[in-house]
């Protein structure tokens, strides 16, 4: 019985003696801080902050480029279809470019879902310049403003998508 008492007291003083398994090094540098502050966040937080700049001045841009869009049919001439075009597609792009970047302007993440709209609006807006026979001026405004909303905007939906995916939040659409 003595041998049993032994035993338990000599596992009780390696136990006490062990580090807790929360003290361990993980190699990761998380948690390895003393007030358990990760040293990367601060990092983190400067490059996010310095994202969502660059996002919200994009967003700025698409609707700038929407209003564009509604608006070169008051320099350029342009059939009736492909003015009613220009006017409904510019004035979603820019609904959804000042959207996105209100969203941002008050810390709500910006919409992926909206601005995979955008882009789509602007791959339509590629295909329109020819579909309805678009010429001189417009069709090259259109095509031009039609690449950049498409690209601009399918930076965008990239963006939220990797912050929604790294945040583990929904960003909302």
């Amino acid at each position: 019985m003595d041998s049993g008492t032994t035993s338990t007291d000599s596992s009780a003083t390696v136990e006490a003696d062990a580090e807790p398994v929360s003290e361990v090094d993980s190699g990761t540098g998380v948690g390895d801080n003393p007030d358990d502050r990760d040293p990367r966040d601060q990092h983190t937080q400067i490059v996010s902050e310095e994202r969502r700049r660059n996002i919200s001045l994009i967003s700025a841009v698409i609707a700038v480029l929407g209003l564009w869009v509604a608006a070169s049919l008051l320099i350029y001439d342009a059939p009736e279809a492909a003015f009613w075009n220009n006017v409904l597609v510019g004035a979603v792009v820019f609904v959804a470019g000042a959207y996105n970047y209100y969203r941002l302007a008050t810390d709500v993440p910006l919409s992926v879902g909206v601005a995979t709209l955008a882009a789509v609006l602007g791959i339509w807006l590629i295909i329109s310049a020819a579909l309805f026979e678009m010429l001189g001026g417009l069709f090259w405004s259109t095509l031009a403003t039609g690449l950049l909303v498409a690209g601009l905007s399918g930076y965008n939906a990239y963006e939220a998508r990797e912050a929604q995916l790294v945040t583990g939040e929904e960003t909302g659409t």
